[in-house]
């Protein structure tokens, strides 16, 4: 990418989006933000509980990002963020009109065995489903790419690399804001 974009690293819990996105961030040489920390609460209370959030709980959660990328603008970042329905990503991209999504995707039982053996994550496995149920993937009016989640952090972040440098100019959005 020429320009500085926001990535917004985006996918269903367990795709590696903390994973990834800091070694993205590190590979653009802009700064990071894990977007779980933007979660009141509440939120993580819900979720520890093994309660899925409800789009009223994510307004705030989504636009704390949206604040956080729209400060970004022209600057560039990479921030981790589910950004599971189009809705979400209408949000995020209505506070910060230039960001780019790597949605990271793959298969429910490769992601399902890597949230089985992480440790000190707040998201259970059994809401997986739910991430898989509510998951829009990208249209193909909006600006991102699909990557495959095989493979090392590495490989995943090269493709990353890769993908949104295969992206034209004229495909993405205007970063002047």
């Amino acid at each position: 990418m020429r320009t500085p974009h926001v990535v917004v690293v985006m996918g269903v819990a367990g795709t590696g989006k903390t994973t990834i996105g800091p070694l993205l961030a590190a590979r653009l040489g802009v700064p990071y933000a894990e977007g779980d920390d933007f979660h009141p609460q509440a939120n993580i209370d819900k979720m520890s509980a093994g309660n899925p959030l409800e789009d009223a709980d994510r307004w705030p959660w989504l636009d704390a990002i949206g604040t956080w990328a729209h400060g970004r603008a022209g600057l560039g970042g990479v921030v981790s963020c589910s950004a599971l329905k189009r809705s979400y990503r209408d949000r995020l991209r209505a506070a910060a009109p230039g960001v780019v999504f790597v949605h990271l995707a793959g298969d429910r039982a490769l992601i399902e065995d890597r949230m089985r053996h992480r440790q000190g994550h707040f998201m259970p496995t059994a809401l997986l489903d739910s991430q898989f149920a509510t998951l829009q993937p990208l249209q193909a009016d909006e600006a991102g790419v699909a990557v495959d989640v095989s493979g090392s952090p590495e490989e995943i972040t090269e493709r990353a690399a890769v993908a949104l440098d295969a992206l034209s100019e004229t495909s993405l959005p205007d970063v002047a804001q």
